[in-house]
């Protein structure tokens, strides 16, 4: 469909870890590379934020380059992408982004599906569903001159991750620029107002996002590892203290709970246009 044939667009905003896939993404391929247990690798960077009071995404980026050196472990870009093949995804996410694209083409929507995660950009880059991102928002490394990883280029928290939200709202993509994003733009000309947001995440990291796009009239959704049955019951606390709008087991096939709530809010997205155009109509 030719861009001038959409009506709007909606945006899909996804956490990483936990979201579409179980698990952190540095414990599938590189911690065990650096020989140390899942627990041994994040207590010992839990431990170094504590003593320095520092922050926590700082301190695992910190360990990752410290661990890496100390085997040996190359701390290219492509190496950090590698570990990203090994990323198991949840159910039916291979399949998710093509159909949900193909539901909102057939209702002239176009859907931009982005990532804003405390995870690896390098590493999610690895990942089979990395083109299917408009922006990967994410923590990633600097690189010197022969391309090897030496300090931390962004570092994205549970609160700074609000940030790429409103660069989402003004079509701002670069994470450098901080000058378009705060400039001020009318409701009507944003490429994607809160209301045609969806942001889809897994706990508390996101619970600041999450609020922030259901307050200002989008939904979000809460999703849990669908072979804890018992985590639904904790995750629906989220909905009574008004933080999420829906709460889902991470399965992303068809017809899945997640796949009915999305298009219909989509769905309703269309419904609030129709009727914004026959108020203007008046």
């Amino acid at each position: 469909m030719e861009k001038s044939s959409y009506k709007f667009t909606v945006a899909l905003i996804y956490d990483f870890d936990g979201t579409l896939s179980a698990g952190n993404m540095q414990e599938y391929n590189f911690i065990p590379a650096v020989g140390k247990s899942n627990k041994e690798f994040w207590s010992e960077a839990n431990d170094l934020a504590e003593e320095q009071d520092a922050d926590q995404i700082l301190t695992y980026m910190a360990l990752m380059i410290r661990a890496a050196q100390a085997k040996g472990i190359s701390l290219r870009r492509e190496a950090f992408q590698e570990c990203g093949k090994g990323v198991e995804l949840y159910p039916g996410v291979m399949e998710w982004f093509d159909r949900i694209n193909s539901y909102g083409e057939q209702r002239g929507v176009k859907i931009l599906h982005y990532i804003n995660s405390s995870g690896l950009k390098e590493i999610i880059e690895g990942t089979a569903i990395a083109d299917k991102f408009q922006k990967i928002y994410a923590c990633s490394f600097l690189y010197n001159i022969d391309g090897i990883a030496y300090w931390p280029a962004v570092a994205v928290n549970y609160t700074n991750k609000t940030q790429f939200i409103f660069k989402i709202n003004k079509g701002v993509e670069s994470v450098y620029d901080t000058k378009q994003v705060n400039r001020y733009m009318e409701e009507k000309s944003r490429p994607v107002p809160f209301s045609r947001m969806i942001y889809v995440g897994d706990g508390t990291t996101d619970i600041p996002c999450m609020r922030l796009v259901k307050n200002f009239g989008g939904h979000s959704i809460a999703v849990y590892n669908p072979k804890d049955k018992a985590k639904r019951a904790e995750m629906n606390t989220l909905i009574r203290d008004n933080r999420v709008n829906h709460v889902c087991p991470a399965d992303y096939t068809d017809g899945s709970e997640i796949d009915a709530v999305v298009k219909a809010v989509i769905d309703k997205c269309i419904a609030d246009y129709n009727v914004e155009l026959l108020e203007i109509a008046k």
